[in-house]
């Protein structure tokens, strides 16, 4: 065997010497990546729960803001694209002295206590 060539030994430790190095390199970046989504978690555990209330009624609005379309509960399925949300009162208002119509999916002149 030619002293210049390394040893089969030494050859062998090398290699388990780069094997743990790129071991601990891609352990590192799992760390970074498991430490990133656990901030990505936390930041949407506190947006949800500093986001408010929904509000308990919608009016629907038309293209002209003061055109008012239909009543709805906050939990409609189907509130429309434009919509404002509304107190129990403004809602009452809207479905009695202003006749708005009352959504037929949601029927919040039910919810209201407001029967035709």
């Amino acid at each position: 065997m030619n002293e210049a060539e390394p040893s089969r030994l030494e050859l062998l430790q090398f290699a388990r010497r780069v094997v743990v190095q790129q071991a601990a390199a891609a352990l590192e970046q799992i760390d970074r990546w498991i430490a990133a989504e656990q901030r990505r978690e936390a930041e949407r555990r506190r947006g949800a729960e500093m986001r408010p209330p929904p509000p308990e009624w919608f009016i629907e609005v038309g293209l002209n803001k003061g055109n008012v379309l239909a009543v709805h509960t906050g939990d409609c399925w189907d509130p429309g694209k434009r919509r404002r949300p509304v107190t129990r009162a403004e809602a009452l208002d809207a479905l009695t002295r202003l006749q708005v119509e009352a959504c037929s999916k949601c029927r919040p002149d039910t919810a209201l206590g407001v029967l035709e």
